[in-house]
C-alpha cells in the first residue's frame, strides 16, 4: 500500500529529505513530484516555498509505526516516535516525550495494548485490486516501549522476586503475587530460578494469573501446572 504526503519547505532538497523523515523511510526509497518551484523573491518579498507531493510503498513495519504516530497525534500528546530494527528482524518502536507517560497504563496495561495493535496493523494483509486479501508475508514481531519503561519495570520485578523470595526462606510460607501479563511473568521465574531453596509455579486462569514463590522442598498447595 503506498502513502502519500504533501511536504513544503524552502528548496526541493529539504522538502524530499522531510518527506523522507515524515514518511520513516530512506530518501532513495520516495517517489515525489514538484508542485511548486521555490522561489527566492525580491527582499524576501514574494518568495515561495518549495511544494511536492512524496509517495512511498509502505513496508508492514512501517504500517505499525504510522498506527502510533496516530494515536499519538490524536491524543494530542507531544512526543516522538522513534523506529529501530531487532536482530531477530522485529521492529522495535520507541516513544519518548514529557506527555508520553499517559500512553502507559496501569502497570503498562495501556502500553501492551498499543503494542497488541501495533503488531495487527505491521501484519494485517492489503486487498489488492482483484478483491482479494494479498498473500500473507513473514510474520513482523512488534515492540513498543515508551520512556523506557520496559527496562525499569524489569529491573522493579526482579527486585520484588528476590525481595519475595528472602521471605518465603525466612518464613517458611509461600508468597502469591499479583496479577501479572506473561512478559511479566516470565521475568519472575527468570529472577528465582537463580536463587537457591526457593521455586515458583503460575496459578489462576487469563488476566488473574499470579506466580507463586514457595520452597524448592516442599509443594505449594497453590501449586499447579505452568
Amino acid at each position: 500500500m503506498k502513502k502519500e504526503i504533501t511536504v513544503n519547505a524552502k528548496t526541493i532538497e529539504e522538502a524530499v529529505a522531510r518527506a523522507a523523515e515524515e514518511l520513516g523511510v530512506a530518501v532513495d526509497k520516495i517517489e515525489y513530484t514538484v508542485t511548486t518551484e521555490p522561489k527566492k523573491g525580491f527582499l524576501g518579498i514574494g518568495a515561495t516555498f518549495a511544494e511536492i507531493v512524496a509517495t512511498t510503498e509502505q513496508a508492514p513495519d512501517n504500517k505499525a509505526t504510522a498506527f502510533i504516530k496516530t494515536v499519538v497525534e490524536d491524543m494530542g500528546i507531544e512526543a516522538k516516535v522513534n523506529t529501530k530494527y531487532g536482530d531477530n528482524g522485529g521492529v522495535v518502536i520507541e516513544i519518548t516525550g514529557d506527555d508520553a507517560g499517559v500512553l502507559i497504563g496501569h502497570h503498562g496495561e495501556t502500553l501492551d495494548a498499543l503494542q497488541y495493535l501495533a503488531g495487527l496493523a505491521a501484519n494485517r494483509r492489503e486487498i489488492g485490486e482483484n478483491g482479494e486479501k494479498t498473500e500473507k508475508s513473514e510474520y513482523i514481531k512488534v515492540a513498543l516501549d515508551i520512556a523506557g519503561y520496559r527496562e525499569k519495570r524489569e529491573e522493579t520485578l526482579r527486585g520484588l522476586a528476590r525481595r519475595q523470595a528472602e521471605r518465603v526462606l525466612k518464613y517458611k510460607r509461600s508468597v502469591v503475587l499479583e496479577p501479572m501479563n506473561p512478559y511479566e511473568r516470565r521475568i519472575i521465574h527468570s529472577e528465582i530460578q537463580g536463587i537457591e531453596g526457593v521455586s515458583t509455579n503460575s496459578i489462576g486462569s487469563e488476566n488473574n494469573r499470579r506466580v507463586v514463590i514457595f520452597l524448592a522442598d516442599k509443594t505449594a498447595d497453590e501449586k499447579e501446572d505452568n
